[in-house]
């Protein structure tokens, strides 16, 4: 089992920016692929960014890209979200998700989630 929990979330102004952090625990983490997803109020959840076991590899959606970078600190135990140029279509439930195989991009690949960490953009 793998525990994971974000934080980070909260209210920031259109331009602005926000880090959002997932802390796991359980089964070795470094061995993991980890994502972001989101989720709008009325939307299905979608892919926001993935990174490899080693960080070796991402993978960003095209409407974030440029403006999000997601980062992992293995010895920690941690993924990182670094959201800048905040827009209001962003705002959303932000979950990290782990993988025990390769980073991808569809949800129904991902084994394991956090409860997720509100981000509210407003204009």
């Amino acid at each position: 089992q793998v525990q994971l929990v974000e934080s980070g979330g909260g209210l920031v102004q259109a331009g602005g920016s926000l880090r959002l952090s997932c802390a796991a625990s359980g089964r070795t983490f470094s061995w993991y692929a980890m994502a972001w997803f989101r989720q709008a109020p009325g939307k299905e959840r979608e892919f926001v960014v993935s990174i490899s076991w080693n960080g070796g590899s991402t993978d960003y959606a095209d409407s974030v890209k440029g403006r999000f970078t997601i980062s992992r600190d293995n010895a920690k135990n941690t993924v990182y979200l670094q959201m800048n140029s905040l827009k209001p279509e962003d705002t959303a439930v932000y979950y990290c998700a782990t993988r025990n195989g390769r980073a991808a991009d569809r949800s129904l690949q991902y084994d394991y989630w956090g409860l997720g960490t509100q981000v509210t953009v407003s204009s």
